[in-house]
This record gives structure tokens, sequence and C-alpha cells, in this order.
């Protein structure tokens, strides 16, 4: 009877690997709760604030777009995740500025309102992890 020999485990390697895991489960933590929230918002009183609603259901796809994009390997979904965190990232810019510029646009919070003040700020500074971490992880020809 021969002894079965186990190779040795592939553990997997690059962006989706490692802390890009961490990444992938903080875009996931803000794909639910921005959708979420942005479900609650329109169903309920959509109404009083579509504008800013809106805004929250734009970023809860943006959210599941990266998501995805950054949990899938290989150089097309690597576009489609810098893609979507580059949109992330201009969002967040613009309705923080209009949030602080303009208060009485954004009476009603969105995920972005004050650069992602309601949520710790990591709005902010998720998409300029996500590119530099997609940058230094970028697949080279």
């Amino acid at each position: 009877m021969s002894t079965p020999t186990t190779a040795p485990m592939e553990t997997p390697k690059g962006r989706t690997s490692g802390p890009g895991r961490l990444l992938i489960t903080v875009y996931a933590v803000f794909a639910i709760s921005a959708t979420a929230r942005a479900l609650l918002q329109i169903g309920t009183k959509f109404n009083e604030a579509p504008v800013a609603y809106s805004l929250s259901a734009f970023a809860a796809l943006v959210y599941i777009l990266a998501t995805i994009s950054l949990a899938k390997p290989g150089a097309q979904w690597a576009k489609i995740a810098t893609v979507a965190i580059c949109i992330e990232l201009v969002g967040v810019l613009v309705v923080g500025i209009l949030s602080l510029t303009d208060p009485a646009a954004f009476a009603h919070a969105s995920v972005w309102s004050k650069f992602g003040q309601g949520y710790g700020y990591i709005p902010l500074l998720l998409p300029i992890i996500g590119l530099i971490w997609l940058y230094r992880h970028r697949e080279v020809k």
C-alpha cells in the first residue's frame, strides 16, 4: 500500500492575498452598509433629499463594483478596480467639497458627505489606500 503524497499548498500571490484580503473585506463592508443605507433612505424618505439619497445609491454601486473587481484576479479586473476606485475618490472629493461649501444642498448626509465624516473619514482614505495597493501590485508586462 502506498502512502499518499501531499503536495504543498500553493499560496495565492498578488493583490488578492494578504493585506489585499483586508482591503477587499473593508470594501465589502462599505458595499453592504452603503447599500443598506441607500435602500432605507430611498424607501422611506426619498422625497426629502433625492440628490443625497441618489448619491448614497451611486456610492453603494461603486463600492460593490470595487469589491468584486478587487477580489477577482487578473489584469482586466485590476483595470476595472482602478476605474471604480478613481470614481470613488472623485466622488468623495466633489461631494465632500460641495457638502462643506453649500451645506443647504446637502442637508441630508450621504456616504461621501463631508469627506465621509459620518464614517470616520474612511471613505476618503479607502480609495487612496486602494489605488496605492493596486499600483504596488500591478501586473508588469
